[in-house]
């Protein structure tokens, strides 16, 4: 009979073994609890909880190291979802390699329990425990055994393979990206505006100091007869709405038969120092919503308001509902917009008050560049956004794979910063925006319970920037009529989401709900992207149409062309 013992291991190969694991737990750990050490005020755990803590933790490395050594009698590690999914362990050499099985096992563990251990944190506020945890989870992120050359196997072999150039190649990549002061994130040169993004057909007919004005051409021969005004948020570019032709939101709501309009806001600059949100809000989307009243000949549009977009969307109902002009918008849409800013998410961890001193101290010029902006938003992301480039492109020296969503990702508006740390403080950090009178716009005050609008809110199930549950507070503050729906995906591909690529799912519940959880439990949940439901939407708000000439053509109305779509302001760096 065949003896399937395990042999012992060398008494040399345990103690080499023995030095090298420890030391690289021993790394690991001193840099986690260096981490939480430099946390201003950090609290300590009650004994108690510190004892189990660490209990827990020795019982689950003993059990690491009998895995390590003597396999066949050891209890099998036992993986979550979540570590079951992680893209940066896939390779093979994870799971066949002891060594690397090992590494990336320890790595769970001491993340594991590094995260247990803020969660044991007692007499700490919620909000600073909320602190630590993104910064433990931060720093867990960064200690991944893929991020160094040395204890990632695919970054070995390339070493091997190329003979040590995929190394110069990777430093070549990362002295480029220090030297421009971003991360690249796909290749360069690969993209064009108005070549293959942003290809759209129509004119800019209005240029102000804060946006220019688009209009696009139709492609039936009757259109809606209330147009469509679209805001994206000023923080990015709006060809997010325009990208390839297949998945542009823009080019598709023209084909159903909508005269579309795109507000496109100016990269700041110098001259824009004194710009408030009064500004964005009065010129900028009541004055954009007056000029296509004007050239169409309306009484009101249907307006759409993106991220940022449309929290000041929502202002700017309230105000003209204040006005006693609510007509001015027949239908309101939020894409992923937030109002009610007291659970919004990981944002949050950056409105306390050094990191505000830090943006008021980056500002100098009255602007903040837009790289500080593309860093804090690839932090909140940071294993897909940043660590994930550091090993493919810096240290297996990669080349970079063209892709239109990280290429728009990487073209970074420059943002007013007076009105920027004003958005921080009077939204994100104190929540003003809900409380009736506490804001107001050119002086007249702000009351979100008096916007009677028809009202279509959109929010992305796994958003990071919005988060779900954020979004749905607007069901609380708003009059209505309101409709809600629940798409898959985060803020990006939960909203540029086109039918044809049939991906993702959305989730409606027509019963009066006060939570989220209620929604979903009795949602409907429908396969594919949410488009089609909101055009059918917008066609239950006002079905009539007219004809597809005279003003509904880019120049042929009141205000000429003044050049070809997509403009000059989504070129101005």
């Amino acid at each position: 009979m065949e003896d399937t013992t395990t042999p012992p291991p060398r008494l040399e190969d345990l103690q080499h073994w023995t030095w090298v694991l420890g030391k690289a737990q021993q790394m690991m750990l001193e840099n986690g609890f260096d981490l939480m050490r430099q946390v201003p005020t950090a609290p300590a755990m009650d004994p108690a909880s510190a004892l189990r803590a660490s209990a827990n933790f020795w019982a689950d490395t003993m059990q690491l190291w009998q895995r390590f050594l003597d396999p066949a009698h050891a209890i099998p590690f036992e993986e979550t979802p979540e570590q079951a999914k992680d893209k940066r362990f896939k390779a093979p050499q994870w799971r066949e390699e002891p060594v690397f099985d090992f590494l990336r096992q320890s790595y769970f563990v001491i993340a594991d329990n590094l995260l247990k251990g803020v969660d044991a944190l007692e007499g700490v506020d919620p909000k600073q425990k909320e602190q630590i945890r993104f910064a433990t989870k931060g720093f867990i992120d960064a200690v991944s055994p893929t991020n160094f050359p040395a204890t990632n196997p695919q970054v070995l072999e390339k070493i091997v393979e190329t003979k040590g150039e995929s190394l110069l190649k990777g430093l070549q990549n990362m002295l480029s990206d220090i030297a421009k002061g971003q991360m690249t994130q796909t290749a360069e040169g690969a993209f064009e505006l108005g070549k293959n993004l942003a290809m759209t057909p129509g004119k800019v007919i209005k240029r102000t100091p804060l946006y220019e004005l688009i209009q696009y051409s139709p492609v039936t021969e009757e259109v809606y007869a209330t147009p469509l005004i679209i805001f994206p948020p000023w923080i990015n570019r709006f060809y997010i709405l325009d990208l390839t032709p297949e998945k542009s939101f823009i080019g598709w709501a023209v084909a159903q038969g909508l005269t579309v309009f795109v507000v496109s806001w100016k990269s700041a600059d110098a001259s824009m120092k004194d710009v408030v949100w009064d500004d964005y809000v009065e010129r900028g989307q009541i004055d954009a919503i007056d000029t296509v009243r004007e050239v169409l000949g309306v009484e009101g549009v249907h307006a759409i308001g993106y991220c940022v977009a449309g929290t000041t969307l929502a202002a700017t109902l309230a105000v003209l509902a204040a006005r006693g002009e609510p007509e001015k918008v027949k239908s309101a849409t939020f894409f992923t917009a937030q109002v009610d800013f007291s659970e919004a998410g990981d944002l949050q961890m950056f409105v306390d008050d050094d990191q505000l001193a830090r943006i008021k101290s980056l500002s100098g010029e009255g602007f903040l560049d837009g790289r500080y902006m593309a860093m804090t938003f690839n932090l909140l992301r940071g294993r897909d956004l940043i660590w994930s480039y550091v090993t493919n492109n810096y240290l297996m020296g990669q080349d970079y794979v063209p892709f239109d969503l990280l290429h728009w990702n990487s073209d970074v508006t420059n943002l007013p910063s007076t009105w920027h740390l004003s958005y921080l403080t009077d939204l994100y950090r104190d929540n003003k925006l809900v409380t009736p009178g506490l804001l107001s716009i050119a002086g007249t005050p702000i009351d979100l319970g008096k916007v009677a609008t028809p009202t279509y809110v959109q929010a992305g199930r796994e958003d990071h920037i919005a988060p779900a549950a954020s979004v749905w507070k607007i069901t609380h503050h708003l009059k209505g009529p309101l409709k809600f729906v629940l798409a898959g995906s985060g803020h990006i591909a939960g909203v540029v989401n086109p039918p044809a690529a049939g991906k993702y799912q959305y989730w409606v519940n027509n019963a009066k709900v006060e939570t989220l959880a209620e929604f979903m439990a009795g949602a409907k949940e429908t396969k594919g992207s949410w488009w089609p439901d909101w055009v059918g939407w917008i066609e239950s708000v006002d079905s009539r149409k007219v004809g597809a000439k005279g003003a509904r053509v880019p120049g042929k109305g009141k205000l000429k062309a003044i050049e070809d779509a997509p403009g000059s302001y989504v070129r101005t760096r």
